[in-house]
């Protein structure tokens, strides 16, 4: 029986790694079938931060592939041409990603939790601390969208056995990309024009961008957060099929 990782266009599994190097086609096809994960209209504020950083990779990618093949590769070119769009673009994504990889990990990890709870203890490991506090209330609402945790799981497929099994190979595999992609930023100094941590009277420069998404999806969540009366302890129902 079909799963939602059966019809993954692309899965993390499957993103080459040569020498250490991600392959950038197939890490954006990977990353925008993760965005698929979530349906719930609320989630917006989520899943617009990602496909708007993956557009800004793969704007990089199409305009000069023979120097952007691996992520690597093309992080290293942009920095020699004083570029850093696309670089920033790929920093704030591995971000978004990390985020998702560390909330389904306490997902997995805690199985009587729910959603709401799992993802809001992920965003406070990893995203949190690269915000200002003019964007953490609009994640933090967006925490409040999550489906029910029996509802989510059923959505990926009417196997929970197999789906258990193809979620923890998929997320270990997401987990090694992010790992590499955060070791290479480190070691490279690759993000200069990036704080570590967001205090709390300074809001870190996120992309332009990306602006407009937060505004509308601040929106989107507050209304549908007060029209449904949710809080963290119940969660919308209301999750789409991918």
């Amino acid at each position: 029986m079909s799963t939602f990782f059966d019809q993954q266009k692309k899965s993390f599994t499957e993103v080459p790694i040569t020498n250490g190097k991600i392959s950038t086609a197939e890490f954006l096809e990977a990353s925008e079938a993760l965005i698929k994960l979530f349906g719930s209209s609320a989630f917006t504020v989520v899943q617009n931060d990602l496909s708007g950083n993956v557009t800004k990779v793969r704007t990089r990618l199409l305009a000069d592939p023979a120097k952007s093949e691996t992520l690597q590769d093309l992080v290293i070119n942009e920095k020699a041409e004083k570029q850093t769009k696309a670089t920033q673009g790929l920093l704030w994504l591995s971000r978004g990603l990390q985020f998702t990889a560390q909330s389904l990990r306490e997902t997995i990890d805690n199985p009587d939790k729910e959603l709401t709870k799992t993802f809001t203890d992920g965003y406070s490991k990893t995203l949190t601390k690269y915000h200002s506090i003019v964007i953490r209330p609009v994640f933090k609402l967006a925490m409040k969208a999550c489906p029910y945790r029996k509802d989510f799981f059923e959505k990926l497929g009417a196997d929970q056995a197999k789906v258990n099994d193809q979620l923890k190979e998929w997320l270990e595999a997401l987990e090694k990309i992010v790992q590499i992609i955060f070791e290479f930023f480190e070691s490279g100094n690759y993000a200069p024009f990036d704080e570590d941590e967001a205090d709390d009277d300074e809001a870190v420069a996120e992309p332009e961008a990306e602006d407009e998404v937060f505004e509308e999806a601040f929106e989107l969540v507050e209304v549908e957060a007060i029209e449904l009366e949710t809080d963290v302890e119940a969660p919308l129902q209301t999750y789409e099929s991918p």
